[in-house]
């Protein structure tokens, strides 16, 4: 790998022409570009780089995964494809950032991160919020006790999308869950931590079976709380609110931090809190895959395997309790 990393973009939808975009503006610094893309229509993947002033276009994942000066592939699909794509790339010896839902359970989670040990390649779950500077800030704040023992976290994460046919089928894994709920448990992860004692939910399904608004309660050992909710019915609705002994810090956008502010005693605002100007925000991925390549990491210590698998888990427990099943999960 030279000084810029060449990143293939596996997909053309929206998110990949968000990575593009990001990318376009990397390669101005000599960090990273886009070198490449691949969709199964050659006329889609055109388009797509001519855009975005890509090198290469593809009209197949193998001729991508083939292409030797691919550095990361970055998978921009459906949960449902990440398996066997992200698979496809390890097999040729290429690193990998896998969009979110990492993949459609944890079992194939599990297995994609033994592949990676065994070719001995580098592959992440592109959670873009787990990057951010946002999450240092926030981090940072709560460990200083401005607002003094966080008590309780609230988070909700909802978007009109079901008409989008990728929502609600089950082929496609669709649901709330998997596509903003992962957000929101990420969040709570975040802040809160993993030593969940007691978990408490509901969710109202959609004609197709996938979930289509769920209600989640996280207790934790320390006896903190987080209630999160995540629906693709209802109207959008995407902020966070982390309540403590001596105040509160809340913030728009589970997703991409924003408008992040300290409150005092009696909701008082103490002070409106600066988020660092971005390209868009996946940037962010893409340096600390670049950091890890370069030194030979399997992983990065922002988004660590485990924590990929501790979120698929908590999926697939909430999915059980509900009685939401995918093909994958047989």
């Amino acid at each position: 790998m030279g000084n810029c990393l060449k990143v293939g973009i596996l997909g053309a939808g929206n998110i990949a022409g968000s990575m593009a975009e990001a990318l376009n503006e990397l390669q101005k610094e000599g960090k990273a570009c886009a070198y490449a893309v691949a969709s199964r229509s050659q006329e889609k993947a055109l388009e797509f780089a001519r855009k975005w002033n890509i090198t290469r276009a593809y009209s197949s994942y193998e001729e991508l995964a083939s292409d030797p000066e691919v550095d990361l592939i970055y998978i921009a699909t459906p949960h449902s494809l990440h398996y066997e794509q992200a698979k496809l790339c390890m097999e040729h010896g290429k690193n990998v950032l896998v969009e979110k839902a990492f993949t459609a359970n944890a079992r194939q989670a599990e297995e994609l991160f033994a592949m990676a040990e065994e070719k001995k390649v580098f592959i992440t779950e592109a959670i873009w919020t787990r990057y951010m500077p946002s999450r240092e800030i926030i981090t940072g704040l709560l460990r200083e006790g401005v607002i003094g023992t966080p008590q309780i976290l609230e988070a909700e994460f909802s978007v009109q999308n079901y008409e989008n046919p990728r929502m609600h089928d089950p082929m496609l894994c669709g649901g709330a869950l998997l596509d903003l709920g992962v957000y929101v448990l990420t969040t709570a992860s975040m802040y809160f931590g993993d030593h969940i004692v007691k978990t408490q939910s509901s969710c109202e399904k959609y004609p197709t079976g996938v979930d289509a608004a769920d209600e989640i309660q996280l207790t934790y050992a320390d006896g903190s709380a987080a209630q999160l909710r995540c629906s693709m019915v209802d109207k959008k609705k995407n902020c966070v609110k982390i309540c403590g002994t001596k105040g509160y810090i809340s913030w728009e956008s589970n997703n991409n931090p924003r408008n992040l502010e300290l409150h005092g005693p009696g909701g008082m605002l103490i002070r409106k809190i600066t988020i660092p100007t971005q390209i868009n925000g996946y940037e962010y991925e893409v340096l600390v895959c670049r950091e890890a390549i370069r030194n030979g990491q399997r992983e990065c210590e922002k988004m660590p395997h485990a924590e990929t698998l501790t979120i698929m888990k908590q999926m697939d427990e909430l999915r059980a309790q509900w009685g939401v099943k995918y093909p994958y999960d047989e």
